[in-house]
């Protein structure tokens, strides 16, 4: 039977040229006026996600 890619995952998930997975940062949905401007700053663009969840990524999202 094939596996299924995990559809949210595929959403949330860009793989770039070296194969490495790039995120959104967390925590800047709502209440960010209790947030300083400097985090907020932080917490925008995307970022890698790290090395230690990739044989997780590569698990639920087949073929990617």
């Amino acid at each position: 039977m094939k596996q299924k890619s995990l559809s949210s995952l595929k959403k949330r998930i860009k793989v770039t040229a070296k194969g490495e997975y790039s995120r959104r940062k967390g925590g800047k949905r709502h209440l960010l006026s209790s947030k300083s401007k400097s985090r907020k700053r932080r917490l925008s663009g995307a970022s890698i996600v790290d090395k230690t969840f990739v044989k997780k990524m590569r698990r639920l999202l087949p073929g990617y």
